[in-house]
């Protein structure tokens, strides 16, 4: 089957090609399209850790399979900011840690920190109630790290002695009351808006990002 294959910002430099078509074996996955591509692109390999990989438009993990004529295109991460500021902004399989993410924001200046979350529905109202074992949350748009990454932004714009964010977005099946959306935001102090700043974070992702949610019957 061929692919083609789009790279984005830094995956673009180290692949030294803006696009290309590949050839690979029918019924491989993108984690064996990684593989044909590091050997192909060795500047690669280390990346594709972290990198973020969406086939025709959806996002997608190491097991989804390709077929013919997909479009792939290859994302750096999308995280970034300073020691003094830390910005994290990623699209996750596994359950989401609100403690471990603070970790990644606190700065030895943060006094306080501000944590949001946006959880799995346990039920739904049709004509009767449902009970759902489980809900399962894909990110609909393409491009949900460049909303996310605007977002940040945002945030930064309107708080100034914001010092940490965080947006995490969980995709795949949640358990009901899980979190499938974090916000978290930290400051020196807890009058410096870092609640308003989380708040506002919340709203925007979800404004911006369409999530789908999938109901499944327990029968």
């Amino acid at each position: 089957m061929m692919l083609r294959i789009l790279y984005f910002a830094t995956m673009r430099d180290l692949a030294g090609v803006r696009e290309e078509t590949v050839s690979l074996p029918d019924g491989l996955r993108v984690k064996d399209l990684k593989s044909l591509l590091g050997e192909k692109h060795p500047e690669l390999i280390r990346a594709f850790n972290s990198a973020i990989f969406a086939v025709n438009r959806e996002f997608a993990f190491d097991d989804q399979p390709l077929k013919e004529g997909d479009e792939v295109a290859i994302f750096p991460p999308v995280s970034g900011g300073s020691v003094d500021q830390p910005t994290i902004l990623r699209i996750v399989r596994e359950p989401l840690d609100m403690n471990a993410l603070l970790k990644e924001i606190i700065t030895p200046a943060a006094g306080a920190a501000c944590v949001l979350t946006e959880g799995a529905q346990a039920r739904s109202e049709r004509e009767e109630p449902l009970e759902n074992p489980h809900q399962s949350s894909e990110p609909q748009r393409p491009m949900v790290e460049e909303q996310m990454k605007q977002a940040a932004q945002e945030i930064r714009d309107h708080w100034a002695s914001v010092e940490g964010v965080a947006l995490v977005q969980r995709s795949g099946e949640v358990q009901p009351g899980a979190p499938i959306v974090i916000v978290a935001c930290t400051a020196a102090h807890r009058d410096a808006g870092v609640f308003e700043a989380a708040r506002y974070g919340l709203d925007r992702m979800k404004q911006t990002i369409t999530l789908r949610e999938k109901e499944i019957d327990p029968e």
